[in-house]
């Protein structure tokens, strides 16, 4: 199968490319400078935020659209920029994605998988850019998971903090690290493959009558006390 996955470069993005490539798919990246493919995975241009489909094949089975913000700041520290950048990042640029290649998706009826966050539906300090734009995430992936059926599911996964380079600044420290450990009921915070294991679920076959969803991997924090 043909998998395209937008920000496959480090993290998340990067554990699910690897996971699907030793599954024996297909597996595209955006990337902004073209590289060699290697295996079964094949990186292309991406130039602006804008994919050449021209380098995709006609069937699309399953998209993951995977880049994101960590934007911590008072809420009176935050400037219009601050909104729009995490707005671009988080929510814009999977709506271009998935609307350059809507037509090679349906042709396969594939599989959306996007990217939340924890803090779209539990409060968080701090949060108010990011959790905004995950929640119009949350709210795209519902409308589309409408709108697509029966030809493509649409699911999205709600991760909390993940150890991952974007998270970098946040676990940089043993301190830092036991300290978010501690504010998840099983004292633990997020490692990537738990995350690449669930959207590699819902990219299969397996997960054929899960549509409309969003998947909490947040160690209980969003819902246990």
């Amino acid at each position: 199968m043909n998998y395209l996955i937008i920000g496959a470069s480090s993290g998340i993005g990067s554990e699910i490319s690897k996971k699907l490539n030793e599954q024996g798919h297909h597996v595209f990246t955006a990337q902004r400078n073209a590289v060699n493919s290697v295996g079964n995975h094949q990186q292309f241009n991406a130039v602006e935020n804008d994919l050449d489909v021209s380098q995709l094949p006609d069937l699309i089975d399953g998209l993951v659209y995977c880049p994101g913000s960590i934007n911590l700041k008072p809420f009176h520290r935050l400037t219009t920029q601050d909104f729009y950048s995490d707005w671009q990042i988080n929510f814009l640029g999977a709506v271009k994605v998935i609307q350059s290649v809507l037509p090679r998706l349906k042709s396969a009826k594939g599989a959306i998988v996007l990217f939340s966050s924890v803090a779209a539906q539990t409060g968080m300090s701090f949060h108010a850019s990011v959790a905004s734009a995950k929640a119009a995430i949350e709210g795209l992936t519902c409308s589309l998971a409408a709108e697509f059926a029966p030809t493509i599911r649409v699911n999205a996964i709600a991760p909390s903090l993940t150890d991952t380079p974007l998270a970098n600044k946040l676990l940089s420290d043993d301190n830092k690290k036991e300290s978010a450990a501690k504010r998840h009921p099983l004292q633990k915070f997020g490692d990537v493959n738990d995350i690449a294991s669930m959207a590699c679920f819902l990219l299969s076959k397996d997960a054929s009558f899960i549509t409309g969803q969003v998947i909490k991997i947040d160690g209980g924090l969003s819902s246990i006390r």
